[in-house]
């Protein structure tokens, strides 16, 4: 497997700042990973779903902690479904961030 294509990965939480509003806080790390399209069942269950998948992200499962959103050449995706796959990986299913194109 070529995990060689670097992804970000970003988790999002809520901070209050010193007047007591929340602020949300974005915490990025760059892994490793490999690229692939949405299968046509995929796409076809995920249209089903109301979802758009687009992208396959595979990885180490150890370098995956809950984050939401994968950044892959300058796009944002929100990831909707992860799988546990064998050999210590993780799938990660995304579709485009919502909001944007």
């Amino acid at each position: 497997m070529d995990r060689s294509e670097p992804i970000k990965l970003i988790k999002v939480t809520y901070q209050k700042d010193e007047y007591g509003v929340s602020r949300k806080v974005e915490t990025v790390r760059e892994v490793f990973a490999q690229v692939d399209s949405a299968s046509q069942s995929e796409f076809y269950q995920g249209g089903q779903a109301g979802l758009k998948p687009e992208l396959r992200f595979t990885m180490f499962r150890f370098d995956y902690d809950k984050e939401t959103i994968v950044e892959y050449e300058n796009e944002r995706y929100s990831i909707y479904r992860t799988y546990r796959a064998k050999n210590d990986n993780i799938e990660l299913y995304v579709q485009k961030e919502a909001g944007r194109q």
